[in-house]
């Protein structure tokens, strides 16, 4: 049996990785010269100065299982995890920088939020009132807690992590386990509290060269990876599919989609009309990231954390800053900046400011370096360095659209065409990872059983 895998982003890599453990033949196509998607890292050389810039994700958040995962690879040694200080997050409000709660003596005794919210907080143990379906996540936290709560700290969490609204992602696509935790405890604290040690220990950590060491490691090990060629037409064949490439056309028993949506959707119009305008309403949103050094004695703020997000409702420029010197560190060997400057890297744009995002680099630049400087206290007529990329379409929206591409998804899996993408069944890099590895084991399993 062979495999088909049309795209090299980190979930076709992980599944080519794993199948060719497994002894299953497959062929995995990308169009670019480079595999690994949304994950790249570039060192940038200023001189003497050498900055690692992150375009895609920063971090990945991962237990005991995925750094055993890690050390099949062969990466221990190139591990980074995260600086102790990057636990603590800040949201703006009122004019600054102020500390998350991380917990309840801090929630309850600390000035963050209202009164009025934290009686919304001890209230929410004994809220009986239950989902009706179709919930977005702005609905739920208000409903079970408050609007202050969403504004302060769902909202700015969302755009961080998803470039989304609140008011458009559904509870149920983006975290099905608040739902669960309602459903069988009653309160979604009630469930945390009870579930808290299920998830076991995660930490927080990325490579001494950046996150592509990841994807450049998994593509070192295939033997079956066709770069710079892009896929032109599928066809159905009686036993499965035939892929049309650049370099050729070759036979595949299934055929797996590890694209974006739009490059699914052309591929498979010819054949599933409703799958392909399924995927075409996915919502991308645009996000350019801005990385800003600057020299650390012209810098007021501690950086005593992870960065800080900024509320829609605060009608900032940026979505947020993270402080990529405080959570990975400084110096020649694996910091992200010289040991004496200091490293921001902003995201501009997503779903509640897109037009933020597309404004040209000049005016970017400008406002960017105007938010820091106010925010942070920082003394410099300009950074040090700086640098811009943007990404015309960042992350796939898990709202109402999703649904339909789900059960268009489920429709097509009859005629050997499954999925593994960060738009289906899970977005974070975590999630892909995971998703991957089932599916390859999936896959292994039924061939073993074919071949018995």
């Amino acid at each position: 049996m062979r495999i088909g895998i049309i795209g090299a982003g980190i979930s076709g890599l992980t599944l080519a990785y794993e199948l060719q453990k497994r002894g299953v033949d497959y062929h995995l196509w990308e169009a670019s010269a480079e595999p690994g998607g949304y994950i790249r890292s570039r060192r940038e050389l200023v001189g003497n100065a050498s900055y690692l810039r992150e375009l895609g994700p920063n971090s990945l958040l991962g237990g005991d299982e995925l750094l055993a995962w890690i050390d099949e690879l062969g990466l221990t040694s190139e591990l980074l995890f995260a600086n102790p200080v990057s636990k603590a997050r800040f949201v703006y409000r009122n004019g600054h920088y102020r500390a998350l709660p991380s917990g309840p003596p801090s929630l309850l005794g600390g000035t963050f939020f209202s009164w009025r919210t934290k009686w919304a907080i001890v209230r929410e143990l004994f809220n009986k009132t239950r989902s009706t379906g179709s919930e977005t996540l702005g609905q739920f936290f208000r409903r079970r807690f408050s609007d202050e709560l969403v504004d302060y700290a769902l909202a700015p969490f969302v755009s961080g992590i998803y470039a989304g609204d609140p008011d458009q992602l559904l509870v149920s696509e983006t975290f099905p386990m608040l739902l669960a935790y309602e459903r069988d405890y009653g309160s979604v604290l009630k469930g945390l509290i009870k579930n808290q040690s299920a998830a076991g220990r995660r930490q927080s950590f990325s490579f001494r060269d950046g996150m592509q060491t990841l994807p450049g490691a998994l593509a070192a090990r295939l033997t079956k990876l066709s770069l710079n060629d892009p896929v032109s037409q599928l066809t159905r064949t009686s036993n499965g599919w035939r892929v049309t490439s650049v370099q050729g056309i070759t036979e595949v028993d299934q055929l797996v989609l590890a694209v974006g949506a739009d490059a699914a959707a052309r591929l498979v119009a010819p054949y599933y009309d409703g799958l392909a305008q399924a995927l075409q309403a996915v919502r991308y949103p645009p996000m350019t990231a801005v990385h800003s050094a600057y020299k650390r004695v012209d810098v007021q703020h501690p950086l005593n954390g992870f960065g800080g997000l900024n509320p829609a409702v605060e009608k900032r420029f940026a979505a947020g800053h993270i402080w990529s010197s405080s959570v990975f560190g400084t110096g020649p060997e694996s910091g992200r900046c010289p040991a004496d400057e200091v490293l921001f890297t902003s995201f501009v744009g997503g779903m509640t400011a897109a037009d933020n995002a597309r404004q040209p680099d000049e005016v970017i630049f400008r406002n960017i370096h105007q938010e820091l400087t106010r925010s942070f206290g920082i003394r410099a007529s300009e950074p040090v360095f700086r640098a811009i990329y943007r990404w015309d379409r960042a992350i796939p929206q898990y709202d109402g659209q999703i649904v339909a591409v789900q059960q268009q998804v489920a429709a097509v899996k009859a005629d050997k065409l499954l999925v593994c993408a960060n738009w289906y069944g899970g977005l974070s890099l975590a999630d892909c990872l995971k998703k991957a590895r089932n599916l390859a084991e999936e896959i292994g399993a039924k061939s073993l059983i074919n071949n018995f």
